[in-house]
Parts: C-alpha cells; structure tokens; sequence
C-alpha cells in the first residue's frame, strides 16, 4: 500500500475576482522508504503540492490518503497531532529557535510527545552526533554556520522517527559544497532509518539524490521518472571498491 496517496487534488486561490489555478488534479502515489523528488520553478506549484500532502493547505477538490487515513478533511487540531506522530519538517531557513542551544532545538519535537527531560537530551545529543555536530551541543542558532544549523534542523526531524520527512528547498541558503554535504546526511539518514523522504527543490543537482524524480509545471504533473540516486551509485561503487 502507498504510504501518500493524492487522487485528483487540486488547489484554487481566488484573489479579488481573479482564479488562480496552483493545482490542477494532481493524482500521484508515494511508496513507504522512497527518497522522491518534487522539482519545479518557482511559482510550479511544487510547495503548494508539499504544503497539501503536509496538512498546511486545504485542497479545493481532491482526496489525500497517508498511511491509510483518510486526511483530506482533518481540523487543524486533527493535522497538528497528526504531524507530531508521523511527520517531520526540513526548512529552507532552518526555523531554529534562536535562544535555544542546539541540543534544546532537537529535542522539541520529543517535548511534544511527552517525553521526560533527561531522555530527550539523551536523544537529542545522539542524534546531533549523528550529523557531526557533537562539539556543537551548546551552541545557538547564531554561533553557528548555515551549514550547521541545516544539520541541526536535520537531526530535529529526523528525531521522533516520523514516517515522513519534508524538505522543503533544504540547501537553498548553502552554497554547493555544503548543499552536498547537508543532502548526503539527510538521504543517508533516511535509509538508516527506512523513512520517507520528500525534498522539494528548484535544483537538479539537489533532484539527483532521490530515487524518483516528479517535475511540476504549471500546477501539473509534467514528467516523472525513476532516478538511480547519486548517493546510491557512490555507495555501489564503494562497496566494489573495498
């Protein structure tokens, strides 16, 4: 069974007396694990697409299915606590609190659960060595590059175990060495931990890390197609190496 399942989704704005078509029927399946692609140019449709499958939009017709529910007609109570059991969030901007340290940042989603202190930094710090930022645990927002505040919105995701991990243009702040050091860690993690990962991006370079590639264009499906993942034929090719 598909873990996302959108049937005929579309979106529509109305400003002023002007119909603005965002979405038109979109019907797209997303499997459980799979590392998918939403590409697009700005004003595609593809965030609005992401911001649909997340519960931070209402489709204007449509129905959308994740993990066999029925989420279409969720209240904004019903997708909060939705989203605290199966989703986590990667931002463009990071969305870090900036009078927090880094271990406090991560372990905010655990908070939400319920989870007592001491296990939540426990987590927390493990999982912000896990993205290399083990001599960073005290540190704010503002101590640190963007680089390491991408890693550290990373590790927060990725901390509750959610089913399904957004990455909403997660390199569009970084430059290029460090947009490919923030994508391997964040596809790696989500094979580790056999997650499904959904990065929206502008960026074919960013595109090539998924296994599975949707281009939208003009609030449609335009093509989409298998992709053998650049992480995947690098580790294929040190496996051969060894």
């Amino acid at each position: 069974m598909s873990l996302i399942c959108l049937k005929n989704v579309r979106k529509v704005y109305h400003v002023d007396k002007e119909k603005i078509v965002a979405l038109g029927r979109i019907s797209i399946a997303i499997e459980p694990r799979e590392i998918c692609c939403i590409l697009g140019t700005s004003g595609s449709g593809k965030s609005t697409l992401l911001n649909i499958m997340a519960g931070l939009e209402k489709p204007t017709k449509g129905s959308i299915i994740i993990d066999g529910t029925d989420v279409t007609d969720f209240s904004e109570k019903q997708w909060a606590l939705f989203r605290q059991k199966n989703i986590g969030f990667v931002f463009q901007s990071y969305n870090l609190m900036p009078t927090m340290t880094a271990i406090e940042n991560v372990a905010i989603p655990l908070m939400f659960k319920g989870m007592g202190k001491n296990e939540r930094i426990k987590r927390a710090v493990h999982m912000l060595k896990v993205v290399n930022l083990g001599d960073r645990l005290l540190h704010k927002p503002t101590q640190m590059s963007g680089g390491q505040q991408q890693r550290v919105g990373i590790a927060r995701a990725f901390i509750s175990r959610p089913k399904i991990v957004f990455a909403d243009e997660p390199t569009g702040n970084l430059d290029s060495k460090t947009s490919r050091e923030v994508m391997e860690i964040m596809v790696s993690m989500a094979k580790k931990y056999q997650e499904t990962l959904i990065i929206v991006t502008h960026d074919m370079e960013i595109a090539k890390y998924a296994d599975r590639i949707i281009t939208i264009h003009d609030g449609s499906v335009q093509n989409d197609v298998s992709n053998l993942s650049i992480f995947n034929d690098r580790e294929n090719k040190e496996e051969m190496s060894s």
